[in-house]
């Protein structure tokens, strides 16, 4: 391999930004309840639990049968709904939140979440988990028809079609929007007489249904955010399916032609919390079990398993109980960890993993490790991680990473870099060892990842998740990208974040 081809990489490990941990991340996490009259605190509670999945800006709209409410800002839910003044000026017994993650030029005031508008049927606010992969198309349509966006959020399309649709009640308007948009979308609206939630006819982003008491139901991207404020799961939503909930109970609709569903596996790769559900199964559980199908396709003599904390964790421990080597933190984290507004010298730039980081060198010295992490992006975290170990006195240190190589970028909502800068798209497995540093590295087969998450291969035919980050098999049509003008449009999408 000729330093031609590592350049884009090597170029990529010094990114001015030291909070880049080279992970994908998820857009958003949105959260929904009604009928309860402490709506608006028991939404800031369920975005707390949520934060993980967005930490550029946090948002609620709260509705009192007359009129709504909104607090929004930029950081996260802490420092934004930590005053009773700010509960106070959202009242109501129904309420909508939103939690987002930062994307390359979609930041800003404008693009929080949930949004808002009056419409002919009354108020509407909106959040939206997922990315619409017609966004642009249909904002050139509605653009030209006269509507006026307020923001560069895909999110914002679903407005403009619900309020230009012919139908008269304002759920037929939002099935008649929902049938317009193609991609992944989960959904929490809210308008001054009821509460919805939906998810994309293939179910590809999460979203659950809980109960707190009496007749308070509540939405929310994963279960862990039910838990927070004591409420009971029920299920999950269904793919295509629309449940409004209203004083009158709970009504469910299924719009959609019958399709076979494809969840995003990657939610249990990472995306999940460990202590949430995903289609009822348990995130920490699947996450173990991922790390026992590591160690079965590719054990390596060794001395300890070692996680990359926070997300290595539970691979980690599945993968020492498998091969029966003892588990150790030979990596600590360091979890108060903000911006730095150090001058980013080279030096500093190449400290920056230490940042989040270190090496137990008492665990370390003199070993054979594996490091067990839950994915390789661009790969400049693991050269760094590796380098670390190896420096704390490692003998050898092996790789074994809990997902299949990543090699397509994703366009359903989730904070990817474009395919020339995923290095398992680009370069060999063998070029990838070197590259990192490592002794050996070893991916969990496609195979292995669905027997870990449902007990069986993948159906190659029609595969029981949406995997295109690993396999390119995308299960929409990508029509923005598909345009003549394609890599304009991907760069508008880009910019505008979709999402979320």
């Amino acid at each position: 391999m000729t330093d031609r081809n590592l350049a884009p990489f090597i170029l990529a490990a010094f990114i001015p930004n030291l909070d880049d941990d080279d992970k994908f991340h998820d857009e958003c996490g949105v959260f929904g309840i009604c009928n309860n009259p402490e709506a608006a605190a028991h939404t800031v509670l369920g975005l707390h639990a949520l934060q993980h999945r967005g930490q550029e800006a946090a948002g609620v709209v709260s509705c009192d049968n007359a009129q709504f409410h909104s607090h929004k800002s930029l950081g996260h839910v802490a420092d934004n709904f930590n005053s009773p003044h700010v509960i106070e000026s959202l009242p109501g017994d129904c309420a909508i939140g939103h939690v987002r993650y930062s994307t390359s030029g979609g930041s800003g005031m404008r693009n929080i979440q949930p949004l808002f508008a009056d419409l002919a049927t009354g108020g509407f606010s909106v959040a939206h988990n997922g990315n619409l992969t017609n966004a642009l198309t249909l904002r050139r349509h509605l653009v030209s028809k006269g509507s006026i966006f307020q923001s560069t959020s895909d999110s914002e399309v679903i407005i403009h079609l619900v309020a230009t649709s012919t139908y008269l009640s304002l759920q037929d308007r939002f099935v008649d929007a929902l049938r317009r948009i193609e991609g992944a979308f989960a959904i929490v609206a809210l308008s001054k007489d009821s509460l919805i939630g939906t998810r994309d006819p293939l179910g590809v982003r999460p979203l659950v249904l809980g109960k707190l008491s009496g007749n308070s139901y509540i939405f929310a991207s994963e279960t862990c955010a039910l838990d927070i404020i004591g409420a009971e799961y029920i299920r999950d939503v269904e793919p295509g399916e629309v449940v409004t909930i209203d004083r009158d109970g709970i009504h469910s609709l299924k719009p959609f032609p019958l399709r076979k569903a494809r969840p995003c596996i990657f939610e249990h790769v990472y995306f999940s919390r460990p202590d949430s559900l995903s289609d009822g199964k348990s995130i920490y559980k699947v996450r173990k079990n991922i790390g026992r199908e590591l160690a079965r396709e590719c054990r390596v003599k060794a001395d300890l398993v070692v996680p990359v904390p926070d997300s290595g964790t539970p691979a980690a421990i599945g993968y020492a109980q498998e091969a029966n080597i003892p588990f150790e933190l030979g990596i600590i984290r360091n979890h108060y960890v903000g911006r730095t507004f150090i001058e980013p010298s080279d030096q500093i730039r190449h400290l920056g993993v230490k940042l989040k980081h270190n090496a137990n060198r008492g665990e370390l010295e003199g070993k054979i490790v594996v490091l067990v992490d839950d994915s390789i992006v661009r790969g400049t975290t693991s050269t760094k991680i590796v380098d670390m170990v190896r420096q704390a006195g490692a003998k050898e240190v092996h790789m074994r990473i809990a997902s299949p190589p990543t090699i397509e970028p994703c366009y359903y909502g989730v904070d990817t870099p474009e395919k020339d800068k995923l290095l398992a798209a680009n370069i060999t497995l063998a070029e990838m060892t070197r590259y990192i540093g490592a002794d050996s590295l070893a991916f969990v087969s496609i195979d292995g990842l669905y027997r870990a998450v449902c007990a069986k291969d993948r159906n190659h035919s029609s595969p029981q998740y949406c995997d295109a980050c690993f396999t390119s098999d995308y299960p929409t049509s990508l029509t923005d990208r598909e345009q003549n003008d394609a890599p304009a449009q991907i760069s508008f999408l880009k910019e505008i974040g979709s999402k979320s």
